[in-house]
C-alpha cells in the first residue's frame, strides 16, 4: 500500500495560476510518453509516486496519449485505483481533446460533440467524476470559436471539469477565446504551449504577452526539446536514444553538438546540469506558472526538480543563452 511522503510539500514551489485561486507546482509531470501500453506498469507507478512524494501534485494527460490512444489515461486510472485515490483531493489532474482520437468526422478538432464525448471517455478511463483542468488541445480553423468555447462552458456547468485551459493557441486567438469565456463566466485559467530555450513559439506568436494581459497562467511542455537539452547528445547521438528508437519527435538533423556544449558550459558554471538550467530558464519567466517534465526513470524526476534551487540568471547569462539559441536557429534553418 502506497503511503505518500509526509514531507512532500516542504521543498516544492507553488505558483498562482494567473489571477485564479489555483496554485500549481513549479514542476508538473506530463504523461505524454512512457505511460502507454508499451511501458512497464510498475515503472509508471514509481514515476507517479516519486513525483507526488516530492510535491508534484499536477499530472497532465490527453485523450490521445499512449500508445495506443487512451492508454495513458487508462494506466493512470489504474494507478489511482490501486493506491493513489486517497490523495485525489491533493492532486490536480488535467486532460485534453483536440487531436485525432477515433474514426469518422466526430473524433477530432473542436466541435461540441467531440469535446464532450471525449471527456466522457477520458473520465471513464481514469475512473474519475471530474478533472481539475480540461483543455482544448489545438485551434480549430473550421469550427466557430464560439462553439468550442460553448462546449467548454457546458463541461464546467456539468461538473466534469473545475477549470478550463487552451493548448497550442496563439496570443490573438487566445484573447478572443478569453473574452467569450469571460462573458460566459467560465473559469479559463491556463494556456499550455511548447516552449524551451530552442523553441520560442509563445514569444513569437504573442501568447506570453497575451497571457500576462489576460492574467492567465502558462504551463510549458517539451521544456527539454524532447531530451535535446540534456546530457544525452553532448557527444553525438547514442544508440539507445529516442532518435534511434523512435524518431517521430526528435530528428538527427536537430543535433548541433556545438550549441549544446556551449549551453552546457553555462550550466556547469551555474552548478547545474544542462537539463536543470533549461528548466530553470523557463521558471525564471514571470509568465510561466509551471513546467511540464516527462520521465522514463525515477532519477530523472529527482534530478529535474533540483532546477528550482537556482532559477535566477544574470543578464550576461541570459544574453549568452539567447545568442546560442539564435545560432541554433540558423543551424536548423540550414539543415532542413
Amino acid at each position: 500500500m502506497y503511503i505518500a511522503n509526509e514531507n512532500r510539500y516542504e521543498k516544492m514551489i507553488y505558483n498562482r495560476c494567473g489571477d485564479s485561486g489555483l496554485m500549481l507546482p513549479a514542476v508538473s509531470l506530463g504523461l505524454w510518453h512512457n505511460f502507454g501500453d508499451n511501458a512497464d506498469y510498475n515503472n509508471m507507478k514509481e514515476l507517479c509516486h516519486t513525483a507526488f512524494d516530492n510535491g508534484i501534485t499536477h499530472f497532465d494527460l490527453a485523450n490521445n496519449y499512449g500508445p495506443a490512444p487512451g492508454s495513458a489515461e487508462s494506466n493512470f486510472g489504474r494507478i489511482l485505483k490501486d493506491d493513489m485515490m486517497q490523495y485525489r483531493d491533493e492532486m490536480i489532474i488535467s486532460t485534453k481533446a483536440g487531436y485525432d482520437m477515433w474514426p469518422g468526422p466526430y473524433g477530432n478538432w473542436g466541435s461540441r460533440k467531440y469535446l464532450i464525448a471525449s471527456l466522457d471517455q477520458s473520465l471513464k478511463r481514469m475512473g474519475l467524476d471530474y478533472v481539475d483542468i480540461f483543455y482544448h488541445h489545438r485551434m480549430d480553423p473550421d469550427t466557430p470559436l464560439e462553439e468550442t468555447m460553448g462546449a467548454l462552458e457546458q463541461i464546467v456547468r456539468s461538473g466534469k471539469a473545475l477549470y478550463v485551459g487552451l493548448s497550442n493557441y496563439d496570443g490573438q486567438t487566445m484573447e478572443r477565446a478569453a473574452q467569450i469565456l469571460e462573458d460566459r463566466h467560465v473559469p479559463f485559467i491556463i494556456n499550455q504551449n511548447k516552449y524551451s530555450i530552442f523553441v520560442r513559439l509563445p514569444e513569437e506568436n504573442g501568447l506570453l504577452d497575451s497571457a500576462v494581459k489576460e492574467k492567465k497562467g502558462v504551463i510549458t511542455f517539451s521544456p527539454l526539446a524532447q531530451g535535446l537539452l540534456s546530457d544525452r547528445y553532448l557527444n553525438g547521438i547514442p544508440e539507445d536514444s529516442r532518435i534511434k528508437t523512435d524518431g517521430r519527435f526528435l530528428k538527427a538533423e536537430a543535433i548541433d553538438v556545438d550549441s549544446l556544449n556551449a549551453l552546457n558550459e553555462i550550466a556547469q558554471s551555474r552548478g547545474q546540469s544542462l537539463a536543470q538550467m533549461a528548466l530553470a530558464w523557463l521558471m525564471n519567466k514571470d509568465a510561466v506558472t509551471s513546467v511540464l517534465i516527462g520521465a522514463s526513470k525515477k532519477q530523472q524526476i529527482l534530478d529535474n526538480i533540483k532546477a528550482m534551487e537556482n532559477i535566477s540568471f544574470t543578464s550576461d547569462e541570459l544574453a549568452r543563452i539567447d545568442a546560442i539559441a539564435d545560432k541554433y536557429s540558423n543551424f536548423m534553418a540550414n539543415n532542413n
